[in-house]
C-alpha cells in the first residue's frame, strides 16, 4: 500500500492537480475565515481509527475537503492579517517535486545540487542586503524563530567562546539582550532555550513612532556593565509584526560599534523584502552594518512556508557554533572538497530541501518580478491609509510598510471592547480577516496587512466597507 500501482497514482496525481487548480482559482470565492466547530472536526476524524485501510482517493478527498472548510484562508486575497501571502505556482510546484525526489541535506554530497542552490541563493541574498557576497555565509531555517535562535547561538559563540564546550557555567557574568517591544517574541523563547533565560532579554523603550530610541539603548548597556552583566546581543526590528516598524538601525549599528563591537542582529523576516525594491531599500537602511540578518522567503516573496534564512557576514562562526565530532555513520563522499556539510553549519539536521521553491519563484519572476509586486503591495497599503481616513478612522502606526494600526474617530473608538467587536464582526462575515493589536503605550488598535500579490484595489474597498458595516453593528 505505499507503493500505489501505476494506475491508481496517474489518477491520484491528476486529482491533486485538480485540487491545487481548483483552490489556486476559487479561494477568492470563499469565505476567509471558517465556523471554529471543534466537535464537527472531530467527528469528522472518528472514523480514522487507522485498522481498516481508506481507498487512497477517499482519503484525498478527505483532506481537500476538510482544508476547504476548516482553516482561514491566508491565500485569499481578503485576508489581512499576518505575513501569510498566496505561495507562487513556481514554489508549489518545488514543494511536490521536493516531497517526491526527498533529498537529505545532512551532508553535502547526498546532494550536492540542493546543498549548492541553497548557498547561491544565500549569496544572492547577502548582496540584496549589502554584505559582501563572497564572504557572508547563512544557513536556510525553517522559519524566522529559527533564525533568530540561530542569532542568539552564533552572537553568544562570538561572545564566549568557551559556552560551546563549557556551557553557561562557566560565564562569570550574566549575558544579556537588547530588544524593543516591538520585537518578535522568538527572542524570549530563543533565550529560555539557550539557558539564559528570559530575564536576559531588556526591552529598550521606544519613540512616538515606536522605534527603538538609540540612545536609551546605550545607556541600558552601561547600566547592565555596571551591574555586572555583559551585553553581547542588539536586535534590531524591520517590520515589526504588530505595526511594521523599522528600528533606526544604522544609528543602532553606531552604538553596537562603540559599546565595544556588540553583535547586532536585524530581524528583517517581513520587512527585509524591501532590500529589492530601490524605493523602498532606505527603509532598511543600515542592514549593511548588521552582523547577521533574519529573512523569510515565505513572508513577503510568497513561497509556501517555511522558508527561513540566517545570514550573517561573519565568516566562520556558523561552523564554530553547531560543528560536532561526525558521527562514523556520516558520510565522507565530499571531505576533500572546499565545501560545508549542511548540519555542521545549522541547528537542524537531517532536513528538506528548503531553497527549492525560493530558487524556481526567483528564477522565474526574477528581481523585478518581486519588486514590481512588492511596490504594488506598499501602494495598496497607502490607499487602505487614504479610504479609513475619509471613512472616519484613524490611522495609528508610521510606516511606509503596508500594515496599517487604526481606531474609530468615536467617543468609543479606541476601547478594547469595541476594537474586539469590530474584528469579529469583519471576521464573522466571511468578508474579510483583520485582528487586534496592543502598541504599548499608544493603546489597542486593530491590524490590516497588505503582503498578498493577488489583493487588489477592489479587496481593499470591500475591507473599508465590511468595518463600516462592523461599526454600525456595534454603535
Amino acid at each position: 500500500m505505499l507503493m500505489l500501482d501505476a494506475e491508481t497514482r496517474g489518477e491520484l496525481w491528476r486529482r491533486v492537480a485538480e485540487a491545487i487548480e481548483k483552490y489556486t482559482t476559487g479561494v477568492g470565492e470563499a469565505r476567509v475565515a471558517p465556523d471554529l466547530g471543534l466537535e464537527e472536526i472531530r467527528q469528522a476524524l472518528a472514523p480514522f481509527d487507522f485498522e481498516r485501510p481508506v481507498p487512497p482517493l477517499e482519503a484525498l478527498d478527505f483532506a481537500v475537503d476538510g482544508l476547504w472548510k476548516w482553516q482561514v484562508h491566508t491565500p485569499h486575497p481578503r485576508y489581512f492579517g499576518l505575513f501569510n501571502p498566496a505561495p507562487a505556482t513556481m514554489g508549489i510546484a518545488a514543494d511536490a517535486l521536493v516531497a517526491a525526489f526527498n533529498p537529505q541535506l545532512a551532508a553535502w554530497s547526498h546532494s550536492p545540487l540542493a546543498a549548492e542552490v541553497e548557498q547561491h541563493l544565500i549569496r544572492a541574498f547577502a548582496g540584496r542586503f549589502g554584505f559582501d557576497p563572497a564572504r557572508a555565509e547563512g544557513t536556510f531555517t525553517s522559519g524566522g524563530a529559527e533564525a533568530n535562535h540561530t542569532a542568539l547561538s552564533t552572537a553568544l559563540t562570538r561572545a564566549f567562546p568557551e559556552v560551546g564546550r563549557r556551557g553557561l557555567m562557566a560565564l562569570r557574568s550574566q549575558p544579556v539582550i537588547y530588544v524593543s517591544p516591538q520585537a518578535h517574541h522568538s527572542f524570549l523563547k530563543a533565550a529560555r532555550l539557550a539557558g539564559l533565560g528570559m530575564e536576559a532579554v531588556r526591552e529598550v523603550r521606544v519613540d512616538s513612532r515606536l522605534r527603538m530610541i538609540p540612545g536609551e539603548l546605550a545607556a541600558r548597556i552601561r547600566e547592565d556593565r555596571e551591574a555586572g552583566c555583559a551585553p553581547f546581543l542588539i536586535v534590531a526590528t524591520a517590520g515589526s509584526t504588530s505595526a511594521g516598524v523599522v528600528d533606526p538601525i544604522a544609528d543602532l549599528a553606531q552604538v553596537a560599534d562603540e559599546e565595544g563591537g556588540l553583535w547586532l542582529h536585524v530581524d528583517a523576516a517581513w520587512g527585509g523584502a524591501a532590500a529589492i525594491v530601490p524605493e523602498l531599500r532606505p527603509v532598511i537602511e543600515g542592514t549593511a552594518r548588521a552582523s547577521s540578518i533574519t529573512f523569510d522567503a515565505h513572508k513577503w516573496l510568497s513561497v509556501p512556508m517555511g522558508a527561513g534564512m540566517y545570514i550573517t557576514r561573519h565568516a566562520g562562526i556558523l561552523e564554530r557554533t553547531f560543528r560536532v565530532a561526525a558521527a562514523g555513520y556520516m558520510p565522507r563522499d565530499g571531505a576533500g572538497l572546499p565545501v560545508a556539510d549542511p548540519y555542521a553549519h545549522s541547528m537542524q539536521w537531517s532536513r528538506r530541501f528548503i531553497g527549492l521553491k525560493v530558487f524556481l519563484s526567483l528564477a522565474v519572476a526574477g528581481w523585478e518580478g518581486y519588486a514590481e509586486s512588492i511596490r504594488g503591495q506598499a501602494a495598496l497599503g497607502d490607499r487602505l491609509r487614504e479610504r479609513l481616513r475619509e471613512e472616519g478612522w484613524i490611522v495609528v502606526n508610521d510606516t511606509p510598510l503596508p500594515v496599517v494600526c487604526f481606531v474609530d474617530s468615536g467617543a468609543e473608538g479606541r476601547s478594547v471592547a469595541f476594537l474586539e467587536g469590530v474584528a469579529a464582526a469583519v471576521v464573522a462575515s466571511g468578508e474579510a480577516w483583520i485582528s487586534n493589536v496592543s502598541l504599548g503605550e499608544a493603546g489597542p488598535a486593530l491590524r490590516a496587512c497588505i503582503t498578498n500579490y493577488r489583493t487588489g484595489p477592489e479587496d481593499v474597498d470591500a475591507l473599508v466597507a465590511a468595518l463600516g458595516k462592523a461599526r454600525a453593528s456595534i454603535c
